[in-house]
C-alpha cells in the first residue's frame, strides 16, 4: 500500500522542518541540543499536523540515532521491551511515544529507569496540554515544549515543496496547481499541515488531465476535495479548552465580533454542552450583580437551545452572548464568596454565636443556645440589630460592590446602610 503523501514528506533534517523555528531555527533549543549532540528526553505538545512527528524524525536523522516509533496507547509493555533491548546494543535510541497523554503506569515504570541512564531519548508527542495530562513522574524528567499551527505561509511553503519534488513527492506528475488553489489549502486546514498535504494528494491523484495531458488543479478542485475548513474547536484535544477560554474572555471584555466567532467555532464543533455550561458560568461570574435579569435570561436561553439542539439553537444563544458582552460587568460576586472560602478553608471559621445556634432540642436552653435571638420579622421593616458573625470575624469584610450596573449600586446602597447598622462600621 502506497503511504501517504504527509508521511513521505516528513523532514530528515531539522533544515527541511517548516515553522516551529523558535524551536528548530538556528541557534534555538532544539538545534543546539543536535548540534552539541546533548540530547535530552522532551514533549511536544500541540494541535495535529503542526510538526511533532517531523521534529522527532529530523532529530533522529540529524544524529544518525536508531529512530522507533510507538503509541502508548496501543502499543504494549512489550513493544517498549522490544526498543529498551536494541538501546542497550546500540547505546542510544531516539523512541517517539505518540500520545504520551494515555502512558499507563506499567509502562511509565517501565520507561523511567530508561530515560534515567539516557539509553532511550523520548520523544513525547501529545495534542493535550501536559502540565494536566502527563504523569509528573514523566514530565520531571522531560523538557516541555509546545508546538503551533503552522502560518499560511509555512504551508504554502510545504505544499511546493512536495509539488517539486521528485522522489518523495508528486514532482513526477503533470500538476498545474492555482495559486488562488495553493492558498485555500493553506487556510482550509487550520495550521495542520498533514491535511494540507493530503488535500493535496488527493486533488493531483483524482484529477484527470485536460487536453494538454496536465493535470489542472483548480480552487474549485480544492474546495471540492477539503470540503470545509477544519475545525479549531473540535471537542478532542487542547485546542478545545482555548476556544472556551476565549470565548468567555471575549465576554468579558465585551468583544462581540470575537465572542460571536468563538461561538461560532464551538457550534460549527457540535458542543452545546460546553456552550451552554459555560454561557451560564459567565452570566453569574462576569455580569452577575451588575445585570441580574441578565443571568436569568441566560438560563432561559440555555434551556431553549437544549430543546431545539442545533443548528436551530445558535440563535437563542447568538442573542445571549450579545447581551451578556454588552451588558454591565461585575465579579463581586464570585470575588466575595472566594474570599469567604479563604478564610474558611485557611481555619478561620470562628464559633457560630450562641444566639444563632439550634434551639430546636432538648436542653438547648440550659445551653444557652438561641436564648438571644432577634426574629427580624417580629420587628418594624423585618430588621433589627444583631450579630451575625463570629467574634473572631466580626470586622470580616467580604462583598466589595461595584458600580456598573443600576442593579448592584442599589445592592451597595443597602448593603453599605445594614453594614453600618449591625456592626456600627464608619
Amino acid at each position: 500500500m502506497a503511504q501517504p503523501l504527509a508521511y513521505r514528506m516528513r523532514p530528515q533534517r531539522l533544515e527541511d522542518i517548516v515553522g516551529q523555528q523558535d524551536l528548530v531555527g538556528p541557534g534555538k533549543i532544539i538545534a543546539r541540543m543536535v548540534a552539541a549532540k546533548l540530547l535530552s528526553s522532551m514533549i511536544l505538545y500541540g494541535p495535529p499536523g503542526t510538526g511533532k512527528t517531523s521534529i522527532a524524525s529530523a532529530i533522529a536523522g540529524s544524529t544518525k540515532y536508531a529512530f522507533r516509533k510507538l503509541n502508548a496507547a496501543t502499543d504494549s509493555k512489550k513493544d517498549l521491551q522490544v526498543v529498551a533491548e536494541e538501546a542497550k546494543m546500540s547505546g542510544t535510541v531516539i523512541l517517539l511515544l505518540d500520545e504520551i497523554h494515555r502512558l499507563d503506569k506499567t509502562k511509565q515504570d517501565f520507561l523511567l529507569p530508561h530515560l534515567e541512564s539516557g539509553r532511550i531519548i523520548l520523544i513525547g508527542a501529545t495534542t493535550e496540554n501536559p502540565y494536566l495530562n502527563i504523569n509528573p513522574a514523566i514530565r520531571s524528567r522531560t523538557q516541555i515544549f509546545e508546538v503551533h499551527p503552522l502560518t499560511h505561509d509555512d504551508i504554502v511553503t510545504a505544499l511546493k515543496r512536495a509539488l517539486t519534488d521528485q522522489k518523495r513527492g508528486l514532482g513526477k506528475l503533470p500538476l498545474d496547481v492555482a495559486d488562488d488553489a495553493l492558498a485555500f489549502m493553506a487556510d482550509a486546514t487550520n495550521g495542520d499541515l498533514r491535511s494540507a498535504l493530503n488535500g493535496l494528494e488527493l486533488a493531483a491523484q483524482s484529477t484527470p488531465p485536460a487536453d494538454d495531458d496536465r493535470i489542472h488543479v483548480s480552487l474549485a478542485v480544492a474546495e471540492e476535495c477539503f470540503q470545509r475548513k477544519a475545525l479549531m474547536g473540535d471537542k478532542d484535544g487542547d485546542a478545545h479548552y482555548d476556544v472556551i477560554s476565549a470565548f468567555q474572555k471575549s465576554i468579558r471584555g465585551s468583544d462581540t465580533d470575537a465572542a460571536l466567532h468563538y461561538l461560532s467555532q464551538l457550534i460549527a464543533a457540535g458542543d452545546l454542552p460546553s456552550i451552554c455550561r459555560r454561557l451560564m458560568v459567565i452570566a453569574y461570574e462576569d455580569i452577575g450583580l451588575a445585570n441580574l435579569p441578565a443571568a436569568a435570561r441566560t438560563v432561559q436561553a440555555v434551556q431553549a437551545a437544549q430543546q431545539l439542539g442545533l443548528p436551530e439553537g445558535r440563535i437563542p444563544l447568538a442573542d445571549t452572548v450579545i447581551e451578556l458582552c454588552l451588558s454591565p460587568k461585575s465579579n463581586s460576586g464570585i470575588a466575595a464568596v472566594d474570599a469567604a472560602l479563604a478564610d474558611v478553608t485557611n481555619g478561620h471559621s470562628g464559633i457560630v454565636p450562641d444566639h444563632l445556634k439550634d434551639a430546636h432540642y432538648a436542653g438547648a436552653k440550659k445551653l444557652g443556645h438561641g436564648t438571644d435571638y432577634k426574629f427580624p420579622h417580629d420587628f418594624p421593616n423585618d430588621w433589627v440589630q444583631q450579630q451575625y458573625l463570629p467574634d473572631t470575624l466580626r470586622h470580616a469584610h467580604y462583598y466589595e460592590p461595584k458600580q456598573n450596573g443600576k442593579f448592584e449600586q442599589q445592592f451597595a446602597t443597602q448593603y453599605q446602610r445594614l453594614r453600618r447598622a449591625n456592626y456600627h462600621d464608619n
